[in-house]
C-alpha cells in the first residue's frame, strides 16, 4: 500500500515538468511562426501581411505590382525563410549533441573543424573545376565538413586521452588551423576562389534556391532522427562511461550514432549557408537553461531555438544597415559575444 501511494503521489509531480516543457515547445512553435511571417514581410522592400498573402495565393494576371510581389515572395523570401529554419534547427541540435558527447560546455561545430573542412573543399572545388553554382559546390562542402568531423573525432580517440574533452579540443584546433592555412593558400592564388570564399565565410541564408535547400533538408532530416534516437543513451553517457556501461549502453555504438548525427546536421547546414559559428554553442546553453540536462527534451528545444535565433538574426541583418543587408552569420557573432559575457557574469553572481 505504501508503494502504491508513493507511486500515485509521484505521478502528478512528474506530470508538472512535462506539461511545462510541452507548453514551452508550443510557445517556441508560435514564436517561430511569428518570426517566419516577419521574414516574409521585412526586406529591402517591405510588404504588408495582406500583400504577402496576395503574393502567396493570389493570381497576378496582368497586374504588374502584384507580379512583382509574387516574384519577391516566391523566389526570395520563402526560400530564405525555409533555409533559415532548416539550418538553424540543424545547428542548434548539432551544438547540443556535441556538448553532450564531449561533456564540453564550449564545444560547437567550429571545434570539430566542420566549418574549416567545408571552406577548404569549396575553395578547392572552385579552383580546380571553376564551379560557381551553389548546388555544385555544396556537395564538396558537405564532403569536406564530414571528413573534417570524422578526422577530429578519430584523432581525439587515439592514445591515452581518448574521449577527453581537452583531447578533442586540441585535435579540432589542429585540424582547423591546418585547413584554414590550406584554404588561404589556395584562395590567395586564385581570384575566383577568393571571391567565393569572401561571401561563403560570412554565413548567409540569402540567394539559395530550393535545389540546395531540398538536398540540405534531406540530410538534416536523417540527422534529426538519429539525434532523437541517440538522446536516451546520451542521458546515460553523461553519468559517466562506467555507469553507462553498467546500465547496458553500448558506448561505441552510441558515440558513433552521435558523431554521424552531428556530421549530417552541421555538414548540411554549413554546406547550404556557409560557416555560421556560435549558433549551436549559444542555443545549446539556452535550451539547457529551459529544460535541464534531459536530452529527450533538450534536442527538440535546441532545434526550435536554433531556427528562431537564425531567423531573427537574418531579419535584424535586413534592418540594421537598410537598404543594404548584413549577413546572418555576422549578426549572430555580434550577439553571441555579449550573450556569453552575460552568462559568465550571471554565473559569478549566483556564486557570490
Amino acid at each position: 500500500m505504501v508503494v502504491e501511494q508513493r507511486g500515485q503521489e509521484s505521478a502528478p509531480a512528474e506530470a508538472g515538468p512535462r506539461q511545462r516543457r510541452l507548453l514551452g515547445l508550443a510557445c517556441l512553435v508560435v514564436l517561430l511562426a511569428g518570426a517566419a511571417v516577419l521574414s516574409l514581410v521585412i526586406g529591402a522592400r517591405s510588404l504588408s501581411p495582406a500583400e504577402v498573402w496576395q503574393g502567396l495565393f493570389g493570381d497576378p494576371g496582368t497586374d504588374q505590382r502584384l507580379t512583382e510581389i509574387t516574384l519577391i515572395v516566391h523566389t526570395l523570401r520563402i526560400p530564405r525563410t525555409v533555409l533559415a529554419v532548416v539550418a538553424g534547427a540543424a545547428l542548434g541540435i548539432a551544438g547540443a549533441l556535441i556538448q553532450g558527447h564531449t561533456r564540453n560546455p564550449i564545444a560547437d561545430t567550429g571545434l570539430l573543424g566542420v566549418n574549416a573542412g567545408a571552406s577548404f573543399t569549396v575553395v578547392l572545388a572552385v579552383y580546380l573545376f571553376g564551379l560557381q553554382n551553389p548546388i555544385q559546390y555544396m556537395w564538396f562542402a558537405f564532403v569536406g565538413a564530414a571528413a573534417a568531423g570524422v578526422l577530429v573525432f578519430g584523432l581525439s580517440s587515439l592514445g591515452r586521452g581518448s574521449g577527453n574533452p581537452l583531447t578533442l579540443a586540441l585535435a579540432g584546433q589542429g585540424v582547423t588551423v591546418f585547413l584554414a592555412a590550406m584554404t588561404t593558400a589556395v584562395a590567395l592564388g586564385n581570384k575566383q576562389s577568393l571571391d567565393v570564399l569572401r561571401f561563403w565565410n560570412a554565413g548567409s541564408v540569402q540567394g539559395v534556391g530550393f535545389d540546395v535547400i531540398g538536398v540540405a533538408a534531406a540530410f538534416v532530416a536523417v540527422g534529426v532522427v538519429l539525434a532523437v534516437l541517440n538522446s536516451p543513451a546520451l542521458n546515460l553517457l553523461n553519468l559517466g562511461d562506467d555507469v553507462a556501461r553498467g546500465l547496458g549502453v553500448n558506448i561505441a555504438a552510441s558515440r558513433t550514432v552521435g558523431v554521424v548525427a552531428v556530421t549530417l546536421l552541421a555538414g548540411a547546414a554549413t554546406a547550404a549557408c556557409g560557416p555560421i559559428a556560435f549558433l549551436g554553442l549559444m542555443v545549446a546553453h539556452l535550451a539547457r537553461w529551459l529544460t535541464g540536462p534531459d536530452y529527450r527534451w533538450l534536442v527538440p528545444y535546441a532545434g526550435l531555438l536554433g531556427a528562431v535565433v537564425l531567423l531573427v538574426c537574418d531579419i535584424l541583418g535586413r534592418l540594421v544597415v537598410r537598404p543594404a543587408e548584413l549577413q546572418a552569420g555576422i549578426v549572430i557573432a555580434l550577439i553571441g559575444a555579449p550573450f556569453f559575457a552575460a552568462l559568465v557574469w550571471l554565473g559569478k553572481f549566483r556564486q557570490a
